[in-house]
């Protein structure tokens, strides 16, 4: 697979795991659909690890990947697509930064557990736990407010660990793949106009 093609299948594998991370974030700010509980909900969920990090960190490589895969600023020329990927480059590695701070808020989001209310406190009553309660669903029922919410925040949080997980792999590999594509050039032949 010519070096074009990989970005350009990099990139729209970013694009729609990026959505989801955005998506799931926002559901995050909605505990089970209820917009009453933005008071009370988690530092996790405000430092908007997917929204930031994992969506709109992830989502300008995506693109960029795409674009990559197209044709280069001086076409099939001396350069080809040389400066697209050569963009794609610096774009990609700041994409791994971003999934990696979604990966991390995600992970400590899941370990230390939501902010609810438990015997008229509201506090993270999972902290002590550190994770364990993920296999204990039964201590998930003794949060009495926002109601399902652990439920909500171990789904939500545990899409966002695996789609910034791909992100990370994926950018990854673009980064490798773009910079083969600034020393190598893209191997796709130019197509031939009839005379």
């Amino acid at each position: 697979m010519c070096t074009g093609q990989c970005a350009r299948c990099l990139g729209l594998s970013l694009i729609p795991l990026s959505l989801i991370c955005i998506i799931a974030n926002a559901l995050l700010l909605v505990p089970n659909g209820e917009t009453t509980w933005t008071d009370n909900l988690s530092l996790q969920v405000w430092l908007m690890g997917g929204f930031i990090g994992g969506g709109l960190l992830a989502l300008c490589p995506g693109i960029a990947a795409v674009r990559a895969g197209g044709k280069g600023c001086c076409g099939a020329g001396c350069c080809g697509n040389r400066c697209r990927m050569f963009r794609s480059v610096f774009s990609s590695a700041f994409g791994i930064l971003g999934a990696l701070y979604c990966l991390s808020v995600s992970g400590a989001g899941l370990r230390i557990g939501p902010k609810c209310l438990i015997n008229n406190v509201w506090d993270y009553h999972f902290l002590e736990t550190q994770g364990s309660y993920l296999r204990n669903d039964t201590l998930w029922d003794l949060c009495e407010k926002p109601p399902k919410v652990v439920p909500w925040n171990v789904t939500l949080f545990s899409l966002l660990v695996v789609a910034s997980s791909l992100e990370v792999v994926l950018c990854g590999i673009q980064v490798v793949n773009a910079t083969l594509g600034v020393f190598c050039g893209d191997c796709r032949k130019k197509k031939e106009t009839p005379n």
